[in-house]
């Protein structure tokens, strides 16, 4: 069976490919389609954005698609920036909204935060599975590490004394909020396969 991913990402795709393949089932890029999509994510929820994106794409393609939305989500910024993790600050680069969000936290007396991330599979029949993921850490004082991308130099994970920024690819996958959201969702894909 074939399933579209609802991104442009070609590091988010090898991720799924290698959680997914396993159920033999195959995931393309909506671009391999010739689909360029940008649907406007204006949900309240990770999981109302990440169905917006694939309805999207499922409705364009006629095939099932699948969509992730995530973000950081700061205890003493009460949730923020969450849904508008990407657009924060309305900065559109990732060293000045880590620089704001540090500046925000100024005086904080708690550092806790997680990373979220919503799946959800849309088929042409309807259904929808969903599977979410997060990952716990703080944020630190100032960035470190030259890895990842997004809020990754100061999103620091305390069981592994690093940030992301300072983790191997590997080492991040493994515990990341979107390969515990991938991994929640290929068991409930796998149960799905094997009913239908």
């Amino acid at each position: 069976m074939k399933f579209i991913l609802a991104s442009h990402n070609k590091g988010k795709l090898a991720e799924m490919q290698k959680i997914l393949g396993e159920l033999g089932v195959e995931v393309v890029l909506q671009s391999d389609l010739g689909l360029d999509l940008e649907p406007e994510e204006d949900g309240a929820t990770f999981t109302e954005n990440a169905r917006i994106k694939a309805r999207a794409v499922m409705e364009a393609s006629g095939l099932p698609a699948i969509a992730d939305d995530s973000g950081l989500c700061v205890d003493a910024l009460n949730g923020a920036p969450g849904v508008y993790s990407a657009r924060y600050g309305g900065l559109d680069d990732d060293a000045a909204r880590c620089r704001l969000l540090l500046q925000n936290m100024r005086g904080s007396m708690t550092r806790a935060a997680h990373f979220h991330t919503s799946v959800v599979c849309l088929f042409p029949d309807g259904t929808e599975l969903t599977a979410e993921g997060e990952c716990p850490g703080t944020i630190a004082y100032a960035p470190m590490g030259d890895g990842g991308f997004g809020y990754d130099p100061v999103f620091f994970v305390p069981g592994l004394r690093k940030t992301f920024a300072q983790l191997t690819a590997e080492e991040k996958n493994a515990i990341s909020h979107r390969g515990n959201a991938l991994r929640a969702f290929a068991v409930e894909l796998k149960e799905y396969l094997e009913k239908n």
